[in-house]
């Protein structure tokens, strides 16, 4: 199986600078605004959705009980946050 290609975001900035035919600086603002709206509507519980293409919402894991794996034990695990991405129909016909 081949390595996968990544790019990172000094990458992606430059190439949707250059689709957008605008400079890095805006689409590195851009992109900052964009992941501080995500990050406060997950903190306050607000899915946000860009149909077609992604989701973003805060899920809840409930309390349950555990093992540690080294020594079996059982242990509490408390309850707890987390964030979900969803692909929407758009983005999953891309990669088809």
């Amino acid at each position: 199986m081949a390595k996968k290609e990544t790019k990172n975001r000094s990458e992606l900035v430059a190439e949707v600078a250059a689709k957008a035919d605008t400079s890095q600086t805006a689409v590195n603002s851009v992109l900052d605004a964009l992941f501080d709206v995500l990050a406060s509507s997950a903190k306050d519980d607000v899915k946000v959705t860009i149909p077609g293409w992604l989701a973003v919402e805060r899920t809840e894991r409930a309390a349950r009980t555990g093992r540690n794996p080294q020594t079996g034990e059982t242990i509490e695990i408390a309850a707890g946050s987390s964030v979900k991405l969803t692909a929407g129909s758009k983005l999953k016909a891309a990669v088809k």
